[in-house]
């Protein structure tokens, strides 16, 4: 009887299991770097020389932060960082790149 009892728990728990990590955040910030580890100090040494000043958030600077969609304006992140489709901005004297649809910050250049 236990066999039997353990054999369905496990046929139900496999689907739930394979369903859960099939699914994609649905917000939150992105696992991992889009700009690498190698080009990081290169793109904060370009975001540093173009000399924009920042956007003065009054929330925490986070991964998965939402900035408000008037009075910030994004930049198209140039091609040779890999982050197409990204924006940067500076926010709170720290470089972040921006998913422009959602405005969520998905990376923070340190």
């Amino acid at each position: 009887m236990f066999k039997t009892l353990a054999l369905v728990a496990a046929i139900i728990a496999i689907p739930a299991t394979v369903f859960a990590q099939a699914q994609q955040p649905s917000g939150g910030a992105v696992v991992g770097a889009i700009i690498g580890d190698a080009a990081t100090p290169r793109f904060r040494t370009y975001v540093v020389e173009q000399d924009v000043p920042f956007y003065a958030y009054r929330e925490q600077v986070a991964l998965g932060a939402v900035l408000p969609e008037v009075s910030v304006v994004y930049r198209e992140v140039p091609a040779e960082y890999g982050a197409q489709g990204y924006r940067d901005r500076v926010v709170n004297e720290r470089p972040a790149l921006v998913e422009p649809r959602t405005r969520r910050i998905v990376q923070i250049i340190n």
